[in-house]
């Protein structure tokens, strides 16, 4: 099984509010076609997700936040998220969406509903789930990150491979001459900020990315701008990106 998250900042214009980026998107899951194999995926909420939550000032942090932000929050990411769907059923592909309340209560994530994700894929469908808004309980909410359920979801259905589709080509050890590190090793690394970011960012990505290698997974950066470079990483053969082993 593949577990592929595909990065806000790949799906939208992450400087531009509310705005997907469709052509990106389309290429992405046209390749996805080339897959023999079964795949789970999870969207992060970039321009959609990430304007409401800053406009809002919500985070991961569980607190007693405004209830109409939660529920804009919540209705913008069910709007990419059918943007999302609509290219895989464009594509020919099978989508199944899967909000993170069917498998998270709280902050905690059910084992035994995650276990069940592998279930869908196997039946010829594709669980697709998002960073979202989530209600906590005392009339707490916060944000969950897509990068968090991928940590969640490697956890407990252990996927051959995982993998984040990103804007840029992987991990640099330094932003000026491009430099990029092929295998991580919890070196330095320069990260650029957004301000437009409440989970983490590239910071979020690379911990929930070591957390999963942690557990004796393979883990792959990849540029989603070249998605040829995502079915290579699939099929084993040479690519451009960052291996964290």
């Amino acid at each position: 099984m593949l577990l592929i998250k595909l990065g806000g900042s790949i799906i939208t214009n992450k400087e531009k509010p509310l705005s997907p980026r469709r052509r990106t998107i389309d290429r992405i899951i046209h390749r996805l076609k080339k897959v023999d194999e079964s795949i789970v995926v999870v969207h992060g909420g970039g321009s959609y997700g990430h304007y409401w939550s800053v406009k809002y000032d919500m985070h991961t942090k569980p607190k007693k936040y405004d209830p109409r932000g939660v529920s804009i929050i919540k209705n913008s990411m069910v709007e990419l998220n059918r943007i999302i769907l609509d290219s895989f059923l464009k594509n020919k592909l099978n989508p199944y969406c899967l909000p993170p309340t069917d498998f998270v209560i709280g902050n905690k994530p059910t084992i035994k509903k995650i276990k069940q994700i592998e279930k869908i894929a196997n039946a010829g469908l594709i669980p697709i789930t998002y960073g979202d808004a989530l209600w906590y309980g005392d009339k707490k909410s916060y944000i969950l990150s897509g990068d968090k359920i991928m940590s969640m979801i490697a956890r407990v259905l252990r996927p051959r491979l995982t993998i984040f589709v990103l804007n840029v080509d992987g991990l640099y050890s330094d932003l000026k001459t491009k430099k990029l590190i092929t295998e991580f090793k919890d070196e330095k690394l320069f990260i650029k900020k957004s301000s437009m970011d409440v989970t983490g960012g590239m910071s979020r990505k690379v911990t929930e990315a070591s957390k999963i290698s942690k557990m004796g997974l393979k883990v792959f950066f990849v540029n989603g701008n070249k998605p040829d470079r995502i079915v290579n990483a699939i099929k084993g053969k040479k690519f451009e990106g960052t291996l964290f082993r």
